[in-house]
């Protein structure tokens, strides 16, 4: 599987409109939305009003990437709000298990996450229960950063948990992937990459997708 998740962080928010446009006319099957607090990350982004102004412009998979504090109390606003996918971070929460039965109560799909420096054990516990985990490949909070290459030793690890416990989940990347390194990405066992500066500062984002895909 390869889908491109064009994350909507880097898009030019005085025409938001024309942005999602031109990704609904795109091969990019998924919408990747970053929702930040400002206290789990030192950033602030965008929250339920933009989620349902983008919802109500595309028919794509929604893809809300929660790095906020305690987001078991926001899961079902986002999720009445258009979220298809529901990922929220490991480190965020003490209430890893009632947030994924939440989302799924909710009939949206539940991925899990965790820091770079968050090692792979802390996520072994519920692998059998999400649907799909995101590796960050860089620290989350800012778009535009360097992918860190040990990100990759970080998703072959997470395949093998999956197949121990014949978890069919997914595994999505995001932070740095472009056109110089995604091809190294999918063979890695990605099934997601998220794709924000490497799109949305191309002067042809529609093909630079499709050079991702078919790299």
């Amino acid at each position: 599987m390869r889908i491109i998740s064009p994350s909507i962080l880097s898009a030019n928010f005085s025409k938001l409109g024309q942005e999602i446009r031109m990704l609904n006319e795109s091969r990019a099957e998924w919408i990747h939305f970053d929702v930040m607090d400002g206290v789990f990350v030192n950033n602030i982004s965008f929250g339920f009003p933009i989620l349902k102004s983008v919802r109500a412009l595309t028919e794509k998979v929604l893809d809300v990437h929660l790095m906020i504090t305690e987001p078991e109390k926001y899961i079902e606003r986002f999720a009445n709000s258009g979220a298809d996918i529901i990922t929220f971070h490991v480190e965020s929460t003490k209430n890893v298990e009632e947030c994924i039965t939440k989302i799924h109560s909710l009939s949206k799909k539940a991925g899990i996450t965790l820091r770079p420096s968050t090692p792979v054990k802390s996520i072994i516990p519920y692998l059998n229960s999400v649907d799909m985990v995101l590796v960050m490949s860089v620290e989350p909070g800012f778009g535009g950063q360097k992918f860190i290459p040990e990100s990759l030793d970080k998703v072959r690890r997470i395949k093998e948990e999956l197949e121990k416990v014949s978890s069919r989940a997914l595994i999505e990347i995001d932070g740095g992937v472009g056109i110089e390194n995604v091809k190294e990405v999918f063979e890695s066992g990605v099934d997601i990459v998220v794709a924000g500066s490497a799109i949305f500062s191309s002067n042809e984002p529609e093909k630079e997708i499709e050079r991702m895909l078919e790299v």
